[in-house]
């Protein structure tokens, strides 16, 4: 059920029904997220059976600002309180210190939660509606099946998830792929996953370089190796691995309708469904989930996508189409 999110009304209803343990899809500026009050962990377990997401995957907690972070957390990290002024309201999860007996379930069973400060304006509409009726977070993990292209307009929740769910519309997301996220409960402060803010503008505000991940790094959202797949089968190549895989199939003459090609570098090929990649990083993870989605739809089988440059502002991108091919081992690539 699709509403408008810039509606008194239907925020006033959407904050009801979180109060009453009931789940909403809301909009961000990074993905659509389905939201339960994060208090309850009854609630935020239909989270988890709404997308079919393991219990120990945690889910991100979006606060209204700073001191609703505090809340959650049993103490707020100098590295927290630096990041969340220079980048709240934003694309940035901070993992800190959980307080005791607070979101157990959001933080799939760890003493560690991330938080975030979004900066749509449904979103902090609904945050400041909620805090009217006692809730001071929504846990909300992407609104999608678990594993699955995360949904970037309130249609593609309506379409992939329960039709009784209330999805509050604030159209599409201006950024497209999930938060970078930062564990601050160590120092240095450690990039987990990487998202449209970028390691240099992080480091440039702690004044010292990020730590590496490693194998006592809190759980953290979207880290899975295989993860925001189409259903086609997804293959990451090279410009010169492309245009010979191209060659290779039109060399034998059969159609290739299902084939669908997303790329920066080649000429549109022939037969084939196609979308340009932009040359510009922002642009293109606005779009990436889109066009993935757009590409099922049209039925495509395979998606070859040609692997986004190297440099720190890609990162993000180039970790969901990563994560998208996962699931292929080396010999079910073209050849």
């Amino acid at each position: 059920m699709i509403q408008p999110g810039n509606d008194p009304y239907w925020l006033g209803v959407a904050s009801q029904r979180l109060a009453q343990g009931e789940l909403v899809a809301v909009p961000t500026e990074t993905v659509y997220g389905l939201g339960a009050r994060a208090d309850s962990d009854e609630a935020v377990a239909r989270i988890f059976a709404a997308k079919g997401r393991p219990t120990n995957h945690p889910v991100i907690v979006h606060v209204s600002d700073t001191d609703s972070a505090q809340r959650f957390a049993a103490f707020w990290p100098d590295a927290a309180q630096r990041l969340a002024a220079a980048f709240w309201p934003g694309p940035l999860t901070l993992i800190v210190p959980r307080r005791s007996g607070v979101a157990f379930a959001a933080s799939g069973g760890q003493d560690s939660l991330g938080l975030r400060c979004p900066a749509h304006p449904v979103a902090q509409a609904l945050l400041r509606c909620c805090q009217e009726v006692g809730v001071w977070g929504i846990a909300a993990p992407s609104a999608n099946r678990f594993g699955r292209i995360s949904p970037t307009s309130a249609t593609h929740v309506a379409v992939e998830l329960d039709d009784s769910l209330l999805v509050l519309d604030g159209g599409e997301c201006e950024v497209g792929i999930e938060s970078t996220i930062i564990d601050c409960t160590r120092s240095p402060a450690v990039l987990l996953r990487p998202g449209m803010l970028t390691a240099h503008q992080i480091e440039a505000v702690l004044g010292q370089p990020l730590g590496q991940p490693d194998a006592h790094s809190p759980r953290a959202s979207g880290r899975l190796v295989s993860h925001y797949a189409p259903n086609a089968a997804l293959h990451l190549m090279s410009p010169q691995q492309l245009l010979s895989a191209l060659a290779l199939q039109q060399a034998r003459d059969v159609p290739l309708p299902q084939l669908a090609v997303y790329a920066r570098s080649i000429a549109q090929p022939a037969g084939v469904l196609w979308h340009p990649m932009p040359h510009d990083a922002k642009a293109a993870a606005h779009e990436l989930f889109m066009v993935l989605r757009a590409f099922d739809a049209q039925g495509a089988q395979r998606i070859w996508v040609e692997m986004p440059p190297a440099d720190e502002a890609w990162a993000g991108v180039r970790d969901r189409l990563q994560r998208a091919a996962a699931s292929l081992d080396d010999a079910s690539l073209p050849s």
